[in-house]
């Protein structure tokens, strides 16, 4: 029988490597792939439906879901999570020294449903005593489902165009969080500091009250390609759930990775999480998926209520 040939849109990760390769295959698949970054990615497979398979914003799926779209079904592979606390940023001289500081300021992010910036918000306010209604929301792209909060939520919707950096060195926004680090950071010229100077702390102490690692991008595939092949989905799963599994063996061995101490990093790491901090399939991830959803609920960004169980297919109940 021909593998079934489908396109799949995704970012750079070291752990497609042994799938890119070769050396882990999709039962009955023939992929092919498509390197695009986040936003052009997203906005190609929800505007124009162009990949069968895309990595797709989790936050935006749970929008979609919730105002009755399905015309894409994610599966429970979840192929970017991360903490917020080190994407927070403020200016050095703004005397901002917690979440609570910004009590009437202005924070700039991507959009108002960008993932990030929803677990942000959310942490902002379960854990650092900062309503999302006490901050006005400063967005410089346009939303990608496109969201409706309420009057009491305050959110600035700026032209596209302009860089959230930039605006915060200029003094128009108090702090910006964004899924990059700032340039003029990297470059080390003093003008920008961390909201959270010891992120890693910070987060460690979050994940140890929350048990949440936030996940940041499902899996998504077209519903027409499900109702036609339904076993796509469980090919796809376990094809990446492999080439991952690979991946970290891998990295067992110090000597192949560019790292002094690669080793201990990653055994204080899976020593912390007790294993695999990106562990997939849906029974392990129900607690992170039930907060998001919650999340986007208390931002107003949800057009009714939403369950764990049917963002998902049948066959991957059982993940």
């Amino acid at each position: 029988m021909a593998k079934l040939k489908i396109t799949f849109a995704i970012d750079r990760y070291d752990w497609l490597e042994p799938i890119r390769s070769g050396e882990v295959s999709a039962k009955d698949l023939d992929i092919e792939w498509i390197t695009e970054g986040s936003k052009r990615r997203h906005d190609r497979m929800y505007h124009h439906r162009e990949f069968d398979v895309c990595e797709f914003s989790m936050a935006g799926y749970l929008v979609a879901r919730a105002r009755g779209i399905d015309w894409m079904q994610a599966i429970p592979f979840f192929s970017r999570r991360m903490f917020a606390h080190h994407f927070c940023f403020v200016r050095a001289d703004s005397g901002i020294r917690k979440p609570s500081d910004l009590r009437g300021r202005r924070i700039g992010i991507r959009t108002y449903e960008n993932t990030l910036a929803v677990m942000t918000k959310g942490m902002f306010a379960h854990d650092y005593g900062l309503p999302v209604e006490d901050v006005t929301w400063v967005c410089v792209n346009n939303e990608l489902v496109g969201t409706r909060p309420p009057p009491s939520i305050k959110v600035e919707q700026l032209a596209q165009g302009r860089k959230l950096e930039d605006m915060l060195l200029a003094g128009e926004i108090d702090a910006t969080v964004e899924p990059a680090l700032p340039q003029s950071w990297l470059a080390g010229d003093g003008k920008l500091v961390r909201l959270f100077p010891d992120f890693e702390s910070e987060e460690r102490e979050y994940f140890r009250r929350s048990r949440i690692f936030p996940i940041m991008h499902p899996i998504v595939i077209r519903k027409e390609m499900l109702d036609a092949h339904p076993w796509v989905a469980r090919s796809l799963f376990d094809a990446l759930c492999e080439s991952r599994r690979r991946w970290r063996a891998f990295m067992q061995q110090p000597h192949r990775l560019s790292f002094a101490w690669a080793a201990s990093y990653i055994e204080r790491e899976e020593s912390f999480f007790g294993g695999d901090p990106f562990v997939q399939g849906l029974r392990a991830n129900r607690h992170d998926l039930r907060t998001m959803i919650g999340f986007c609920a208390e931002q107003g960004m949800l057009d009714g209520p939403l369950t764990v169980e049917e963002l998902f297919p049948p066959s991957m109940q059982e993940t």
